[in-house]
């Protein structure tokens, strides 16, 4: 049986109340730890057979967030034993590990980004990502001031928490609706944005409008750096497989009233869109930076040729 709380988390993850990447993994993380302790599974195989069904409830709710899949791997490969109680501790143990090594990839990252920004640049931003923040913060923290042109990025509105939380850090802050993009570029010395995945050959899977925001850019020549911690790399994409765009309601467009005021349409709202490797500058990671035909060899360290999907197996 799926713990409570895994399905009040994969219920949050889905209607974006837990929102980054690595945030979601983070809460997915904490989630399976939570179903290991709580389990009152009798037999080791009901013990497995119990996290992969809780991994599959998490799993299914984001599938483009290829953080969350990564998590999941990294915490059921981790789980070793022949008793419960054995499976049980390495488990945990091994969320515990993902959390701690997370916390501090995000740190690590965050200094290498910084070491991109000088003092007095102005970086614009897209949607709001963690990863993105922490080479922010990191940059002020060493001395360095730092403006920042954010997008409000429609339909969610996600600029909006990247513009408080840079206040909070007393970052001076021009908010701008996305379509003015292009006009203020002139303006910055970065793009600085997020990924929810990076592919294989260096492409960046990121909030709606990120692609276009990329083409302005290298348009007017302005560097594109993406903040992205490795474990957002999608190993899947090694063997061929294409990136899943999600779909989001069309009410996050529209509201029914209005609809119907318009007449017959048809809503679409992708969530994520591509961005080839060619309009990218850099990949900030924990890891070091990038150039994006290059990251590649990075996933191939980290995750080998192949990825299995531990949540789908049958019971050991």
């Amino acid at each position: 049986m799926v713990h409570p709380e895994v399905d009040a988390t994969a219920d949050d993850i889905a209607e974006m109340e837990i929102r980054g990447a690595a945030t979601i993994a983070d809460a997915a993380a904490a989630a399976l730890a939570t179903q290991a302790r709580e389990s009152d599974a009798d037999t080791p195989a009901a013990f497995r057979t119990e996290m992969q069904e809780a991994a599959r409830r998490l799993h299914d709710t984001r599938p483009t967030a290829v953080s969350l899949p990564n998590a999941l791997r990294y915490v059921l490969q981790g789980m070793e034993g022949a008793t419960v109680e054995r499976l049980r501790e390495t488990t945990v143990a091994r969320a515990e590990q993902f959390r701690a090594d997370l916390e501090q990839a995000q740190s690590k990252l965050g200094r290498v980004g910084a070491g991109r920004i000088r003092d007095g640049d102005v970086v614009m931003t897209h949607c709001h990502s963690t990863d993105a923040m922490a080479c922010i913060e990191a940059a002020v923290d060493q001395g360095k001031h730092v403006e920042a042109l954010v997008k409000e990025t429609r339909p969610r509105n996600q600029g909006h928490i990247t513009a408080r939380q840079l206040r909070e850090l007393d970052v001076p802050v021009t908010l701008v609706v996305d379509n003015a993009a292009h006009r203020y570029l002139n303006e910055v010395d970065h793009v600085l944005v997020g990924a929810d995945s990076i592919a294989a050959d260096g492409s960046v899977v990121n909030k709606i409008g990120t692609a276009g925001l990329a083409v302005s850019a290298r348009d007017r020549g302005t560097p594109i750096m993406v903040a992205a911690q490795t474990l957002k790399l999608h190993p899947a994409t090694l063997t061929g497989q294409a990136v899943e765009i999600e779909q989001r309601d069309e009410s996050e467009v529209i509201d029914p009233e209005t609809r119907a005021d318009v007449g017959d349409i048809e809503v679409r709202n992708p969530a994520f869109d591509v961005t080839p490797p060619r309009h990218v500058d850099a990949i900030v990671t924990e890891r070091g930076q990038f150039p994006p035909e290059s990251i590649v060899t990075l996933m191939r360290e980290l995750y080998g040729e192949s990825v299995e999907h531990p949540w789908e197996s049958g019971p050991a």
